[in-house]
């Protein structure tokens, strides 16, 4: 697959002229699936060149004619389902029914944003200026230098090219290298549904090739990343210089509140469900539980027994129910987490261990209980399968160990009480709030951050507005 696409620069697949070969292995079993000759300083510059040229006739199309060319993307990505969720699989380890939604919610961002295309409204306000009229409208910020993760490896990728492109912004967008194949099927759906040239490029590389010749070029006005926080900081002081405008999804930490009302069963089979997927490796996934002490035994069994059924497997198993880790190195930090909680009192009432499943990067769903609030568990992101879960009792002082985290991206709590459920949302420091549902992740709805977990939106209504410029006209006739 990957000799016949590689890198996506002026509307044509193309070898890369770099000197490093990228080997994508997979997490599942330790195989190489291909290798991919990198993109070199070059290749990056033709791309932005590529973008920079297309972006005059792209922004000058009516937004009707770009919806058009996004739905054309869509019904190719339709047509491509079933071997798009294989390579996600193969690539990222995820269950083979996660990799098929992922691919099905990405169509959805090409579809949404088709139909936002049309509605990029502006406003008319009333002059001070006899005869006067003020408009406000927006312009689409110009060429986009778009960052994205391994762990939803398409729909963070559709996040990104749908809303820019439908704004009528032109990108070049750098996929991680342990995932290129999904982009490149994305991309491959660009290129079946007639995308101009220049307008959607893709290059795969190491940092000096494409990660710097990017954030240095004067001709990127916009970057979106979805990363860590710490690449979220670098990135800033490295635009800086040219003063690009930023939209970052970051790291979380979500904590979840499972208060004495709360329909426990319910909690019980959605947290589990949501943990686990994608083997805890979901910026937005639950990770510190807060259960009231009257139902904390409880929860912790019923966490523990659900948790123990889990089919660890291969992806493409179609009885798996959780994939590997990414690679190596998590499952080494995720073995520290587990060993730090454990040295500072922690419970392990279920998993806690690698699983020798082939060569592949497995480590059980594990349940922690008792764990201290300066455990990495709770205190740090894990970015794994472990459920880290503590007491409370006093509601005042819940709330001071809930917020007291640099990450606010996501947040969630269980209850009945309605009452109860306003106070949480308005006191929760987070950028999103799910109460007795973990289903924050749609097109239709702003999507990201605030604190250390990032800026800026995705999904919605307010995530084609990071994408333009707001111009103001003072008309007097």
């Amino acid at each position: 697959m990957y000799d016949d696409f590689g890198q996506f620069i002026n509307g044509k697949w193309c070898k890369g002229s770099g000197q490093e070969r990228i080997n994508v292995i997979d997490p599942g079993n330790g195989n190489s699936l291909g290798e991919i000759q990198a993109a070199s300083v070059s290749d990056t510059h033709d791309a932005l060149k590529a973008a920079e040229q297309a972006f005059t006739q792209w922004k000058a199309l009516q937004s009707w004619t770009r919806a058009d060319f996004l739905q054309a993307v869509a019904r190719e990505m339709v047509a491509a389902t079933q071997q798009a969720a294989r390579v996600i699989s193969l690539e990222s380890g995820k269950p083979l029914a996660q990799a098929k939604r992922e691919w099905e919610l990405s169509t959805d961002q090409f579809i949404w944003y088709a139909e936002e295309a049309r509605r990029i409204y502006g406003r008319i306000v009333e002059s001070r200026v006899p005869g006067g009229r003020c408009e406000v409208f927006h312009e689409p910020v110009g060429v986009v230098a778009a960052f994205t993760a391994w762990n939803f490896p398409v729909v963070l990728v559709a996040r990104k090219l749908a809303p820019a492109l439908a704004a009528g912004c032109t990108v070049v967008l750098r996929p991680s290298s342990e995932v290129p194949g999904s982009a490149m099927m994305v991309f491959e759906c660009l290129r079946k549904a007639g995308l101009p040239a220049g307008v959607a490029n893709l290059v795969v590389g190491p940092t000096a090739a494409t990660y710097e010749p990017l954030m240095a070029s004067p001709t990127v006005r916009k970057i979106s990343l979805t990363g860590s926080t710490q690449l979220g900081q670098q990135m800033i002081r490295d635009s800086a210089n040219t003063i690009k405008r930023l939209s970052m999804e970051l790291g979380g930490n979500a904590p979840v509140i499972v208060y004495q009302d709360a329909d426990l069963e319910k909690a019980l089979d959605l947290s589990v469900a949501t943990k686990f997927a994608n083997c805890g490796q979901v910026c937005v996934t639950g990770d510190r539980f807060y259960v009231h002490e009257s139902l904390y035994s409880a929860f912790v069994e019923g966490f523990a027994s659900r948790a123990r059924k889990l089919k660890t497997g291969y992806g493409l198993d179609e009885a798996t129910t959780m994939g590997p880790l990414i690679n190596a190195r998590r499952l080494e930090a995720i073995e520290a987490i587990v060993a730090d909680a454990r040295n500072k009192g922690a419970r392990v009432v279920t998993g806690g261990e690698r699983l020798a499943i082939g060569n592949g990067y497995f480590y059980a769903p594990t349940v922690l209980a008792d764990v201290a609030d300066d455990a990495k568990a709770l205190a740090e992101e894990n970015f794994g399968p472990i459920a880290a879960i503590t007491s409370f009792s006093n509601h005042e002082d819940l709330w001071q160990r809930v917020n007291n985290s640099d990450f606010a991206l996501s947040a969630y709590a269980f209850t009945r009480d309605p009452a109860l459920i306003r106070e949480t949302v308005s006191r929760f420091e987070s950028g999103m709030v799910g109460i007795n549902s973990y289903a924050l992740a749609a097109a239709e709805v702003p999507f990201g951050g605030v604190k250390a977990s990032g800026m800026g939106r995705e999904g919605g209504s307010e995530g084609i507005l990071d994408y333009m410029n707001v111009k103001l006209a003072q008309i007097v006739l």
